[in-house]
């Protein structure tokens, strides 16, 4: 019984990708850090993912009738009526009250962000899906703080360089959720979900692709130029980091060329790969 209640918290809050967002946040506090505070990581590890877990449970309650529809999501804890909607709603409430309360406990800016981005997750984002692709510009808001929330949580300043860290996750969202709306587009389309951002997969939807990882490739390198204050990137990080992003622009060209949803896997997965790995250089960058 507490295993199956477990795995229905755990999908219910999407856990894979709380994780991988918290992980984000957590990059971007040893990024800022002159003096890594153990409590201080615990405080964002646990408020982040109630947050995020909150986000997610609260996005999966308005759409559980469009989930229901979809084959990768029919067997999510709402539309398989593994838990209630009201028991979904109470968790959701309580996971985003504990959230801002612990996040309050490192600086009140950093759950004043949370609180934002929770907001527009939920009451903008998840509500314009069926509406606008345009929801995908919306969504890359809330999806890119958490990298600059790790630096406000320990700086308690927002400034260039937080404001940088945004703009990297900002710019990378769109080849990952297009890449990703590609993949899926048929089975959205079930669910009356247009992820594209022509609405279709055509050569324009790839360009625009291409597009915006030439914008996250120049703002990943920006940092070398010395203009981003306390955050810096010497030559080596430089190379790393421009080798990653021009990959990834080869991986868009092969989808441009081929047209095809093994294309858009390739890319889907490698924009995982790539966020990781650019946080780490930034990282190794700043102690090396």
């Amino acid at each position: 019984m507490i295993l199956t209640k477990s795995r229905v918290f755990l999908t219910l809050t999407k856990a894979r990708l709380s994780f991988s967002v918290v992980l984000s946040a957590l990059a971007g506090y040893i990024l800022a850090s002159e003096s890594i505070k153990g409590f201080d990581i615990f405080l964002l590890f646990i408020g982040g993912y109630c947050i995020v877990g909150a986000s997610n449970s609260f996005n999966q309650i308005i759409e559980k009738d469009k989930d229901a529809l979809m084959n990768r999501t029919r067997s999510r804890p709402l539309p398989s009526k593994k838990i209630s909607n009201l028991n979904a709603i109470f968790i959701s409430i309580l996971l985003t009250i504990l959230g801002l309360v612990i996040l309050y406990l490192i600086n009140y800016k950093t759950a004043l962000l949370s609180l934002l981005s929770i907001f527009i997750y939920t009451c903008i984002y998840t509500p314009l899906k069926p509406v606008t692709p345009f929801s995908v510009f919306i969504g890359a808001i809330p999806g890119a703080i958490p990298f600059m929330l790790g630096w406000i949580a320990a700086t308690n300043e927002f400034g260039i360089e937080a404001g940088t860290l945004f703009m990297i996750q900002f710019f990378w969202q769109f080849p990952h959720f297009w890449a990703l709306g590609w993949m899926l587009d048929e089975d959205y389309k079930k669910a009356g979900f247009n992820m594209l951002p022509t609405g279709k997969k055509d050569k324009k939807t790839t360009l625009q692709i291409i597009l915006y990882i030439i914008w996250m490739i120049f703002i990943s390198i920006f940092p070398y130029s010395g203009l981003t204050g306390k955050l810096s990137l010497s030559i080596y990080g430089l190379v790393f980091v421009l080798i990653l992003g021009l990959t990834m622009l080869i991986f868009a060209f092969n989808l441009y060329s081929r047209m095809d949803v093994n294309s858009a896997k390739k890319l889907f997965m490698y924009t995982v790969f790539y966020l990781s790995s650019v946080q780490l250089i930034y990282i190794f960058d700043k102690f090396l």
